[in-house]
């Protein structure tokens, strides 16, 4: 009977313990409404969780379950307050997941007797960022016993003017995560980082010898099998000691053994074969691509740098990307060009041949190519307000030196970014065009490309960020020359320059219509007088695209840009593709004189997944045409005088009854080219698994057309190896 006792005795003790240890749970925000005795105020939190992202947000990861507050609803104008019930504080430490914006206003507070006794928020202020939610704890030791309130705060507006929270506990345990540091003396060129596209962001410090070289945020691997490897070049430190200081990292994560060396970059045997690798596209190895920057042509090569988070799937960590071609098809990736520093990460820009060598830096026979980029203080932990940089090469753009006296132009207003920079001949001076604030810009120049000074400004232009400008002759006759003045969107002006003001002749105009092309850039110093313009294929409404893959985006195909007098007699800017394209042509497929009857369809036949098609079709009496091409809607119509892909419509008018368009579809894209390029649109897609499309369908509605011509090219991989 003793014996019975005091087993009793002990499973109570030990029961309670365990009762003990467990958390408690405050809040997980997984009902359809709010728990009983949560009150709102205000529109920002509705009347119950959300469920993950919200219409327009980015992407929100990081929360448990299916549920979370999150007051980006209806947008971050939203407002509001969110009050739980009174509980008893009875553990050491209160942990919650918590994310999004940084500003005052946000606030997760924690309440006893009335007064805030601890707080917390997200971390973005500036453009960018992530919407990931990392866990925070509260030492609450010296409250225990106490009764508290916890209150979730969005009183602003604005950029990041929104908070997001999940399953607030109570708990003996924080669950923040620590830091750690990895040692490493490196013999090979590059370090293997892994990364799982879900996993927490992290932040990766690297010193060498105890002197600080960069710091970047990366989602390395908690567990299991890596989605990737992230390249860190580390060969110009061998024999060094290197430190990987890793900040917000789970105790128990596998990433740090999992780190190895290597000489060659990661992937090496499937890079480029992957399910949803773009076939004739640019896209980077692995990590995140946006803006095409610095796109220069020097001694015979193409060199195209962009935005890219060599780190994660991701945006951030901007860095310049570099590949370089010769023959703007075939790209050879290397290792980034510009990294960040203490000024700030590197955004976009651009780069020049300094044939002259006017700014001095040239070394040996090699001409000094020089970028010009905006380093973006503020949108990581260290760097000043928007500043403009400059770096350079002496040896055709195998390695690069940032200016010693950057920032080349100060911070002025705003978000003031993006410099683009060209020669001009009749003032024999630099011209630099920089994106200010709203949708106003300004003109700079320089003599030497180091020291610049301001000639105008440019207002109300109806686009923002990421600049061109330049020269094109209309109709081939350089007599009658008009400058160019883009912007991010696609809009562009016509008008003239005078050696310091741009004087526009037209108001915004458009060529490009589709919602996957945006912040274009065009070459400098390309040898045969063709402006050759990249654009990136964004999928920020879809980021689903290329999930799964090691790499995130792609560009448009390189086009050459004319001014050309359209049949209305106005002169308007057309794209095209270059030339070069056709070299991928395979096998041709054409059709002639085929014709359909009203409410009739035409085959056009296919072969693979990868085509180029020349279409010139008679419209006859139709009032529609539909034309299906993997699955891409194709419309004309005659009535209201558009072209449609997908949904997305542009103005176009037949030139004597003829539909001319160029269709150029890839493994996950779709570009046409319609009338000789007056009007393009750009639509990014994920195929259908195990489709086999053979066939174009032209459809003709309310009478009768012809297909006086189709012709269809089965094309190349430029991956092949």
């Amino acid at each position: 009977m003793k014996n019975i006792l005091l087993h009793l005795l002990l499973f109570f003790f030990v029961s309670l313990s365990v009762m003990a240890a467990e958390d408690i749970l405050i809040a997980d925000f997984e009902g359809e409404t709010y728990a009983p005795g949560w009150k709102t105020e205000g529109t920002a939190f509705g009347t119950g969780p959300a469920q993950g992202t919200l219409p327009n947000q980015m992407r929100v990861n990081g929360y448990l379950g299916k549920g979370l507050v999150n007051s980006f609803l209806g947008g971050d104008g939203a407002t509001g307050k969110l009050t739980s019930p009174n509980f008893k504080i009875e553990r050491p430490y209160i942990s919650f997941l918590v994310g999004g914006g940084g500003h005052d206003g946000l606030a997760i507070n924690l309440l006893v007797e009335g007064k805030i006794v601890r707080t917390a928020k997200g971390t973005n202020v500036v453009d960018g960022g992530s919407e990931q939610l990392d866990w925070h704890d509260w030492d609450v030791a010296d409250l225990q016993n106490k009764e508290a309130v916890i209150e979730i705060v969005d009183s602003i507006g604005g950029g990041w003017g929104h908070i997001n929270v999940d399953h607030i506990i109570q708990t003996n345990k924080k669950r923040a995560p620590i830091s750690i540091t990895k040692t490493i003396v490196p013999d090979k060129e590059f370090l293997h980082l892994p990364i799982t596209m879900d996993a927490p962001l992290t932040w990766v410090r690297v010193e060498v010898d105890g002197v600080w070289q960069q710091e970047f945020e990366c989602r390395l691997t908690v567990a299991g099998k890596p989605n990737f490897f992230a390249n860190l070049q580390v060969g110009q430190w061998k024999g060094k000691k290197i430190e990987l200081i890793i900040e917000k990292i789970s105790e128990n994560s596998e990433a740090p053994s999992l780190i190895v060396q290597s000489d060659t970059m990661a992937q090496e045997e499937t890079v480029y074969k992957e399910t949803y690798r773009p076939q004739f596209h640019f896209s980077a190895r692995t990590g995140w691509i946006n803006d095409p920057n610095g796109l220069v042509h020097y001694d015979g090569v193409w060199h195209i740098f962009f935005q890219h988070n060599p780190y994660s799937w991701d945006w951030g960590n901007m860095t310049w990307g570099h590949a370089t071609s010769t023959d703007l098809l075939h790209w050879t990736e290397h290792p980034a060009a510009i990294q960040p520093d203490k000024l700030g990460t590197i955004y976009s820009g651009s780069g020049v041949v300094d044939g002259n060598n006017t700014s001095g830096f040239q070394k040996g026979t090699d001409k000094p190519l020089v970028f010009f980029h905006t380093y973006a203080g503020g949108d990581a932990r260290f760097g000043a307000p928007f500043t403009q940089g400059l770096a350079y090469s002496t040896d055709a753009g195998k390695t690069f030196v940032k200016y010693e006296k950057n920032p080349i132009i100060p911070h002025i207003i705003g978000g003031n970014r993006d410099p683009k920079v060209i020669w001009h001949e009749e003032s024999k001076q630099w011209i630099l065009a920089l994106y200010m604030d709203r949708e106003d810009y300004a003109l700079f120049g320089s003599t030497n490309l180091k020291e610049w000074k301001q000639l105008s400004e440019i207002k109300n232009l109806g686009c923002s960020e990421c600049p061109d400008f330049f020269p094109l002759a209309v109709d081939g006759d350089t007599k009658n020359v008009k400058w160019v003045f883009w912007g991010g969107n696609g809009k562009y002006l016509l008008g003239s320059f005078d050696c310091k003001d741009f004087k526009p002749e037209t108001p915004p105009l458009t060529n490009k219509y589709g919602g996957n092309d945006y912040a274009a850039m065009t070459f400098s110093d390309a040898p045969d007088g063709r402006r050759i313009q990249l654009s990136w294929m964004n999928t920020w409404g879809d980021g689903s695209i290329f999930r799964g893959m090691p790499f995130n985006h792609q560009f448009t195909v390189p086009r050459v840009l004319t001014l050309r007098t359209t049949p209305q007699g106005q002169v308007r800017l057309y794209m095209e593709p270059v030339e070069e394209l056709k070299k991928l042509r395979g096998k041709l497929e054409e059709v002639a004189g085929a014709k359909i009857e009203n409410n009739g369809t035409a085959q056009i036949p296919l072969d693979g997944e990868l085509f180029d098609a020349e279409l010139r079709i008679n419209i006859g009496t139709a009032n529609r045409l539909m034309i299906n091409a993997v699955d891409r809607t194709i419309e004309y119509n005659v009535d209201g005088k558009w072209i449609a892909l997908d949904g997305i419509q542009a103005p176009l008018e037949l030139k004597e009854g003829f539909l001319n368009l160029r269709v150029i579809v890839d493994r996950t894209s779709i570009e046409i080219f319609a009338q000789d390029g007056e009007v393009q649109i750009a639509k990014v897609f994920r195929p259908r698994s195990g489709v086999v499309h053979t066939s174009i369908a032209v459809e003709s509605i309310g009478g009768n057309a012809e297909i006086e011509s189709a012709k269809t090219w089965k094309m190349q991989s430029v991956w092949t190896r």
